[in-house]
C-alpha cells in the first residue's frame, strides 16, 4: 500500500468505520476470545524530512491514576508499539502507538500490527484498570 486511500479501502473491506476523514479513520477491533473491543485509529503523518508514515493508535487507560515512571518502564518492555499520552474526549489517556513507513505497509503487515497493538493494549487495560472494557 502506498497511499492512505488504499489503507482506507482495505479497512472498509474488514470493518465498519466510525471515523472516516481524509487522513484519519477509526474502527472497533474485536479482541479474540471475548466480547471486548479496542478502538483503533489510523492516521497518516509526515516526518520532519517529508516522509509519510501510517500511525496505528489505540487508547489504553486514563492517565490520571498512573505515574510516568510506571509507563516508561512498561514502554521499555514493549516489542511492538510504544506508549504515548493523548487526549480522548478531553481526558488524558495512555495510548499505544506504532508508526509504519509506507514502504512496509502491506495488507498482512498492517493487519498483523493492528492485531498486536489492539491485543497488547487490551491486556494492559485489563491489568491497569481491571473490570469493564473502557477503550
Amino acid at each position: 500500500m502506498e497511499t492512505f486511500s488504499e489503507v482506507r479501502q482495505h479497512m472498509m473491506d474488514l470493518y465498519e468505520l466510525r471515523i472516516d476523514e481524509p487522513f484519519i479513520i477509526s474502527f472497533e477491533f474485536p479482541i479474540e476470545g471475548g466480547n471486548r473491543r479496542q478502538s483503533i485509529f489510523l492516521a497518516e503523518l509526515e516526518t520532519s524530512d517529508g516522509r509519510r508514515v501510517l500511525r496505528v493508535e489505540t487508547p489504553v487507560v486514563p492517565l490520571a491514576d498512573l505515574d510516568a515512571e510506571k509507563c516508561l518502564r512498561i514502554n521499555l518492555t514493549q516489542r511492538v508499539g510504544y506508549l504515548a499520552v493523548g487526549d480522548l474526549d478531553g481526558v488524558p489517556y495512555i495510548k499505544m502507538c506504532e508508526n509504519l513507513p509506507y514502504a512496509f505497509v502491506g495488507e498482512q503487515e498492517l493487519d498483523y500490527t493492528i492485531r498486536n497493538v489492539a491485543q497488547t493494549a487490551d491486556k494492559m487495560e485489563q491489568f491497569l484498570e481491571p473490570g469493564e472494557d473502557i477503550a
